[in-house]
This record gives C-alpha cells, sequence and structure tokens, in this order.
C-alpha cells in the first residue's frame, strides 16, 4: 500500500522513539506511528492509510461492584429475625417469673392475672404492645405459626381462640388457666393438640 504524507512540521526524534516502541511489527510510516501515538506534529495529509488496530489500547477500567438493593432483604430479615428472639426471650423469661400467681377474670397483674392479661404484660417487658383480649391478638399479629413450628415466645390459641398461653419451647407453655388455679407450666400434651386453634409470633 502506498502513503503519501505531507508534513508542515518537523517530527521531533524523541517522539518518534518513544512511539516506535509502542507499535507492532507491521511496517509503518513515521507519520502514521505518530498518529498512533496521539501527538500532534501539525497539519497533515494520509493517502490510503489503514489505520493499526486499537487491540492494544488498555482495556477500559472494570466498574466497581454496587451493592444492590436485592442483595439488602436477606440481612434486613436475619437481623429482624435476631431482634425478634431477643424480645421473645425476655418475654419467657417474664411469663415463667409470674409462676403460681392466681388467675383473675380481666387480671393485669402484677400479682393475679387473666390469660391475655399475661402474655399481653410479657411481650410489654419485651418493648411489643399486643392487643389485650385473645381475638384480637391473634388478628393483630403479621406473622401466624402452625403447631409444628412453634418456637420459644410464640403466643398459642386454645379453644377457638379463646385461650393463650406463651410457648416457652421442648412442648411447654405457660399460661394463666382459669379460676381457682395458679400460673403455670404445662406440657402441650395431647388434649391441648386436639383444642389448638392457632398461633402468632409477635414483634415478626
Amino acid at each position: 500500500m502506498t502513503i503519501g504524507v505531507v508534513l508542515n512540521s518537523p517530527l521531533d526524534s524523541r517522539a518518534h522513539s518513544r512511539a516506535m516502541s509502542r507499535t507492532t511489527s507491521r511496517p509503518i510510516s513515521r507519520t502514521a506511528t505518530l498518529l498512533l501515538s496521539g501527538s500532534a506534529v501539525g497539519s497533515m495529509t494520509i493517502a490510503g492509510f489503514a489505520p493499526a488496530s486499537n487491540a492494544s489500547a488498555p482495556a477500559a477500567a472494570a466498574p466497581d461492584k454496587v451493592m444492590t438493593n436485592a442483595a439488602l432483604p436477606a440481612t434486613a430479615r436475619g437481623t429482624a429475625a435476631s431482634r425478634q428472639q431477643q424480645r421473645a426471650a425476655v418475654a419467657v423469661r417474664y411469663a415463667k417469673a409470674q409462676r403460681g400467681d392466681p388467675y383473675r377474670y380481666g387480671g393485669n397483674g402484677p400479682n393475679a392475672w387473666d390469660c391475655s392479661g399475661l402474655v399481653k404484660a410479657s411481650w410489654r417487658k419485651a418493648g411489643v404492645t399486643l392487643a389485650r383480649v385473645t381475638y384480637a391478638q391473634y388478628r393483630a399479629a403479621k406473622k401466624k405459626v402452625s403447631w409444628n413450628n412453634l418456637r420459644s415466645g410464640d403466643l398459642v390459641f386454645f379453644y377457638d381462640k379463646g385461650h393463650v398461653g406463651i410457648y416457652v419451647g421442648k412442648g411447654y407453655m405457660v399460661h394463666a388457666p382459669s379460676s381457682g388455679r395458679k400460673v403455670q407450666k404445662v406440657k402441650l400434651g395431647s388434649h391441648y393438640r386436639r383444642q389448638f386453634s392457632g398461633a402468632v409470633r409477635p414483634g415478626a
């Protein structure tokens, strides 16, 4: 291929040497090398010149990795679950501490309780506000739980949600049973399994 070049100013020999050191083995004119190097030497006219490939040009820097919102919910969920479990532990400890207190209809403590008053006070101690009566406690909770997925701190409902206790783990609950009886920890045996009508997880 024939390359015709007309230069209006001379090429600096040092710029030429640096430019030549970056070229490929393909023969190329001094003026063409200068064009690839990006140095300005004045106006010029090139006829029939095919530019060399820019494959050797530095690759564009990869963009920094950015955490998207898609990665956030899992972390948020983990944090919320941990916080809920900590609160549940506080509620359970409080409920256990009331064992031996007498049942009293409408009792809100601190020395006598009915079933919903006991669980309300237990979760209030943990910083979670519950409704006062059993039906409203069940309806208001967002997280409903099955019998097989009970976790410490869950509220367990029986007799068409007319009675509630707080699950304390290992198949037991603490509740205020009925008139003439005291707050106690009981095993959730076959009788309670038959009468079970739902469970919720406060603070979840």
